[in-house]
């Protein structure tokens, strides 16, 4: 059965990704692109990459029929889904990759993001989007929020620790660095070659970045009880990647033990053997996480870090993930390619 999607928002970093794993899946066709400030324009325009595909024009939203669609990625700003969402026929099924719909309660989405929430109603149907630990949910959801794409990083290095009781959850510690694509695609000073080439810097420091939001909701529903976890995220001269490296009160080898097990039979998430660490460079352009663990020259205590590609798994690939599940698709049908190398 082929299923009919639309992407909003496809001129942008995901929504690129979006068309570029979609033209590998089997069961998946783009009818509508949306990319209001190119509209009328042809995608091989705005992305030469994707020139050997054939793809609708770029459309304003407001122009794209909607009739006899199956569901629709929204890769739209922050505090722009929440109106387009709203509006759209209830019979569709939607993948929302801002951060719109991340977090459950209102008043979090006022703290975190500074205004109130334009559909609350729909914040309440919405589904959290990290496939592993909701599948079952997202099956049934008509709304699916993808999460932030540092959050999934970080709770794929800690979540299963959590469940597991294996590691003090007052002391956890998650050092990140992300590439530059996950700032999005708009113009900023900051994110110019000559600004950020040749060295990096942390940002948000202290407790002030929005997918803090995130972490504190999902690791204390997971937990029973509050986490608050210390989050410094840096970024990098790299496009692609994010390494998340966490410091945790633990025994290793019982981390180590309660990875495994959480990711047995997952077929994107790959636990190093004991003592390997991972590179951004061996998930790049791919749909996989690779995790590691190692002691600490200090006893009890470890080093859990996780990579994983900020557009991919962290965005367009779990999207894509969650939609298969909620058409009831092969859950890894479009992204079982292999990552970039070199």
């Amino acid at each position: 059965m082929l299923h009919r999607v639309a992407i909003l928002g496809a001129s942008g970093y995901t929504g690129a990704e979006l068309v570029r794993l979609i033209a590998t899946h089997p069961t998946i066709e783009i009818v509508a692109l949306s990319g209001d400030r190119k509209a009328g324009m042809a995608m091989a325009e705005v992305f030469p990459f994707l020139r050997h595909l054939e793809l609708p024009r770029l459309a304003r939203i407001e122009d794209i029929n909607f009739a006899d669609m199956d569901l629709v990625f929204c890769a739209l700003p922050h505090a722009t889904s929440q109106a387009v969402i709203r509006e759209l026929p209830r019979a569709l099924k939607v993948v929302d990759l801002s951060a719109d719909f991340r977090l459950r309660d209102p008043a979090e989405y006022q703290k975190w993001y500074g205004k109130p929430h334009a559909a609350p109603e729909l914040q309440a149907e919405a589904v959290y989007g990290l496939t592993e630990f909701y599948r079952e949910q997202i099956e049934a959801a008509r709304l699916v929020a993808g999460t932030g794409c540092n959050a999934a990083a970080g709770q794929y290095a800690v979540r299963p620790l959590i469940a597991a009781g294996v590691i003090d959850l007052d002391e956890i510690v998650i050092d990140l660095k992300a590439g530059v694509s996950g700032a999005g695609r708009a113009l900023k000073e900051n994110l110019l070659h000559a600004e950020l080439s040749e060295g990096t810097q942390p940002y948000s420091a202290g407790g002030t970045h929005r997918h803090l939001g995130e972490f504190d909701q999902e690791f204390s529903r997971v937990a029973g009880r509050q986490v608050r976890v210390q989050f410094t995220p840096h970024l990098l001269p790299m496009n692609r990647g994010i390494l998340a490296t966490v410091y945790v009160r633990g025994e290793p080898q019982a981390v180590h033990g309660a990875l495994s097990v959480a990711y047995e039979h997952e077929p994107f998430l790959e636990v190093l053997p004991f003592g390997a660490l991972p590179s951004t460079h061996d998930v790049r352009g791919s749909n996989f996480v690779h995790v590691g663990v190692v002691g600490d020259r200090i006893p009890g205590r470890a080093v859990v870090v996780c990579a994983l590609d900020n557009l991919t798994k962290g965005s367009s690939g779990q999207a894509i993930q969650n939609a298969n599940l909620m058409l009831g698709a092969e859950e890894t049908a479009g992204l079982m390619l292999a990552p970039l190398f070199p």
